[in-house]
């Protein structure tokens, strides 16, 4: 069992940027692969980022690519997503989610095992 909790969410301006960071509970971190989606209201939840276990493979949805950056950092149980540049369409829910999954990452929302309660990012124009 996995418990993960994210924040560092906001309202910001575009052109802003924030880093929301979701610490996982228990001694296993390490061996999940780590992801965001994101719910923007009235749309399905989406892909947004993937990190593989060890943090040296990591794939984004094109809408984010050069913009955000997922992290992890094993030794605190945490992984992180810094949002640079951040659009007005970039307004979500934003979750978190772990994966037992074979791999170095996941954009299915049906392979994660684990997930955040979520955090609300607002972009104004």
């Amino acid at each position: 069992q996995v418990n993960l909790v994210e924040s560092g969410g906001g309202l910001v301006q575009a052109g802003d940027s924030l880093r929301l960071s979701c610490a996982a509970s228990g001694r296993t971190f390490s061996s999940y692969i780590m992801g965001w989606f994101r719910q923007a209201p009235g749309k399905e939840r989406e892909f947004v980022t993937t990190i593989s276990r060890s943090g040296a493979n990591t794939a984004y949805t094109d809408s984010v690519k050069g913009r955000f950056t997922i992290s992890r950092d094993n030794a605190k149980n945490t992984v992180y997503l810094q949002m640079n540049n951040m659009k007005p369409e970039d307004t979500a829910v934003y979750y978190c989610a772990a994966s037992r999954v074979f791999g170095s990452g996941s954009r299915r929302l049906d392979e994660y095992d684990y997930w955040g309660q979520g955090a609300q990012v607002t972009v104004s124009s």
